[in-house]
């Protein structure tokens, strides 16, 4: 009977509390229970709140712990360098909990979470392309400043599927995510990768910087896929077999069909 008591109180207080409630307030009577795969109720309703508000992809709010919100949490841990698990357990519980807060405290939940409701409408996402700047050819143009923001919002939208021709988080080809990811930062660029392997400046392997561009030649010959480079030789892309992922350039399919970096920061 105490058993129940105790599960209800913690049922209703979940339920009542909003998203920052729930991530600020702890009762630390009770022993933290992880949250993993097949996991239902209000808890990971909540979780699936928090992390849509702070940008990743959770199609449907439905307190059901299910792959979309596995791949959102193991974003989220890849993001804040915590053991990717897709486990909500305690120290991710506790991270999401500071970048809630930080979020909020920098004024960036209205804007995320209203970008990220244009973004699934097709007319808003051409007014957002539209009020992107094209981005020169040839040259560097993204801010070095920049390139931190730049890739938090490339991994938000890990386990994203892929589609031919996508270019919204409902689903993305490789340089649609690529325009998708520049344009939320105001910075439009050409909508094929052949295209965009017209901006920067060609660098080999060993001098690229994370938030440059990487190419590759899969499909066709010339560049026909592409991705940001993050550093450490890691680059995140929208792979046809797996969605948005993150990749190694040593990996052997990957060396196999490298086409070339090109250096866009500055």
């Amino acid at each position: 009977m105490r058993e129940w008591r105790v599960w209800r109180k913690r049922i209703v207080s979940a339920a009542v509390l909003g998203c920052a409630g729930f991530l600020l307030t702890v009762n630390t009577a009770l022993a933290f229970t992880n949250l993993q795969k097949n996991s239902r109720g209000p808890e990971v309703l909540q979780v699936q709140k928090c992390l849509k508000a702070l940008g990743y992809s959770i199609p449907e709010l439905d307190g059901v712990f299910g792959n979309s919100t596995y791949r959102a949490v193991m974003a989220f841990q890849r993001s804040n360098k915590i053991k990717i698990t897709g486990v909500v357990d305690k120290k991710t519980y506790n991270a999401l909990q500071v970048a809630r807060r930080n979020f909020e405290m920098n004024g960036g939940l209205e804007r995320e979470t209203a970008g990220a409701g244009r973004a699934d409408d097709g007319d808003s996402w051409q007014d957002m392309k539209g009020s992107a700047v094209n981005v020169p050819e040839s040259q560097p143009f993204l801010l070095r400043d920049n390139v931190p923001n730049v890739i938090r919002t490339a991994k938000k939208y890990i386990g994203v599927p892929y589609k031919f021709g996508g270019d919204t988080p409902k689903a993305f080809d490789c340089s649609g995510y690529l325009q998708y990811v520049f344009a939320r930062h105001g910075m439009n660029l050409p909508r094929t990768a052949d295209l965009q392997f017209k901006l920067g400046r060609s660098v080999p392997a060993s001098r690229l910087e994370a938030g440059d561009l990487v190419f590759f030649s899969t499909y066709e010959p010339g560049a026909s896929h592409c991705g940001i480079y993050l550093g450490n030789g890691e680059f995140i892309h929208a792979s046809s077999s797996k969605g948005v992922r993150v990749d190694k350039l040593n990996d052997d399919y990957w060396k196999a069909k490298y086409y070339g970096g090109k250096h866009i920061v500055k």
